[in-house]
């Protein structure tokens, strides 16, 4: 099930990533780091009661501001709410209300999204309750007084956010169409691998209305079945402002990456892979998509011999934290291998779907743990009783052991290696969990 998109909004100053981080950080949202990524906290996964979102924060929007940094930040903020299923308007009672509050609120209703207004910094109800009547005056539904800082009224507001999720919204992907999100750094090609494989193949197109997200849906026919990409281009502004635009791209990449059954991360051949790409990737990877990384403008690169060789071990050193991703070689300018995506995306479709007998994991659970003998502290030696596969997509495992704290990451990763040894899953993670069992039980 794809979640829903949350995006925090409002005037600057008005304590929207205080209430983001609060939110994300302290109360309801576990925030796991990709190993080897660093990432900016522009959006952060919630929990909320039997709820899941996506939380993006965005910068203040100043409605007439001719300020470059502020008129990006602006139009950042409107990406944003393009992207949103609700918005959570933040105002500072403070403050008051004040004439850019209204400027803001016209364009958000003109968003025709949910907005619901949280009334920030009132840090006591019983002080400041006669000035949050005042922000009615907006037309835009009933304040909520919150406080960031003291982190009071949450309940509330999460409440409110979690009521305008439509519950239908699991059927969108009941759609058996495979799903492929297409994402990278703005002037990749990203867009020009999807018109390639539209204008090359002779296949049936048609847009897929519905879709509220900042990206475009596009079927494309291939050998008599269908997939959806999802493109997310489209992100590109003149401002020079580098650091920004590469901030936000990520909502579209996460929005994107959401909807996905596999993410094709594309990466100019020339300039390598960046921390940005590395970002996207880690986004994918974290969400259990399948990954596929198209090396794009192919064409482009002086060769040797060795070239393809050399290219594939600096992405598996840099990207090191999903070996197991597909890597091909492509130019969407002459066609090169593009098709060959069809081919990927099958083989990563099939190996997301993979289940294995319970009876054949345990053997290759004793093999490893025979060939490696299990980690020990204090005395007390890890011992791993049984596994068995409970879920799909992607695949999810559960390994009973003596004691939780004793499994340590390397030797998940080592078993993990030799499930993968024995039945490949190229292009998709795998998920473990770990269960603890008393050794009398």
């Amino acid at each position: 099930m794809s979640r829903p998109v949350v995006a925090v909004v409002g005037r600057p100053n008005v304590g929207k990533s205080t209430l983001f981080n609060a939110l994300a950080g302290e109360r309801i949202s576990i925030v796991k780091d990709t190993p080897g990524v660093t990432r900016d906290r522009i959006y952060a996964d919630v929990t909320w009661l039997d709820k899941q979102f996506t939380m993006v924060d965005t910068g203040g929007i100043e409605p007439e501001s001719r300020d470059m940094m502020l008129t990006y930040m602006r139009e950042q903020a409107q990406i944003a709410i393009d992207t949103a299923d609700v918005i959570v308007f933040v105002t500072d009672v403070r403050q008051g209300l004040v004439d850019a509050d209204g400027k803001v609120a016209d364009l958000l209703r003109r968003s025709g999204k949910p907005v619901i207004l949280a009334v920030n910094k009132v840090d006591s109800f019983e002080k400041f309750m006669p000035d949050v009547y005042e922000f009615y005056n907006l037309g835009i539904g009933d304040p909520i007084p919150v406080s960031a800082a003291s982190m009071l009224g949450f309940g509330d507001l999460l409440d409110a956010v979690v009521a305008h999720f439509s519950p239908g919204a699991a059927q969108e992907t009941e759609d058996e169409r495979p799903r492929v999100a297409v994402v990278g750094k703005p002037n990749v090609g990203k867009s020009s691998i999807i018109n390639r494989l539209l204008g090359e193949n002779r296949v049936i197109v048609s847009d897929i209305a519905g879709t509220t997200r900042d990206a475009v849906d596009t079927a494309v026919t291939w050998q008599d079945r269908e997939y959806v990409f999802i493109d997310t281009a489209g992100l590109r502004r003149k401002s020079r402002i580098k650091e920004e635009l590469e901030r936000f791209s990520i909502i579209r990449t996460v929005s994107a990456v959401e909807r996905a059954d596999v993410v094709v991360v594309v990466i100019d051949a020339a300039e390598g892979v960046t921390e940005q790409d590395a970002k996207i990737a880690g986004i994918a990877h974290e969400r259990g998509k399948g990954i596929i990384i198209a090396v794009n403008k192919w064409d482009s690169i002086e060769k040797d011999d060795k070239t393809i060789n050399r290219h594939t071990e600096k992405i598996k050193e840099i990207l090191s934290f999903i070996p197991y991703a597909e890597i091909l070689f492509i130019s969407a300018k002459t066609g090169q291998r593009i098709t060959k995506l069809f081919d990927l995306i099958e083989v990563v479709i099939q190996n997301r779907s993979l289940r294995i007998q319970t009876g054949v994991l345990n053997e290759i659970l004793m093999e490893a743990t025979a060939l490696q003998q299990p980690p020990s502290d204090k005395g007390k030696r890890l011992r791993l009783y049984y596994i068995t596969q409970v879920a799909v997509k992607p695949p999810t495992f559960v390994i009973f052991v003596n004691d939780k704290e004793l499994m340590h990451y390397s030797y998940t990763r080592y078993v993990e290696n030799k499930i993968r040894e024995a039945f490949g899953f190229s292009g998709t993670s795998l998920k473990f969990i770990i269960r603890e069992r008393k050794e009398n039980a």
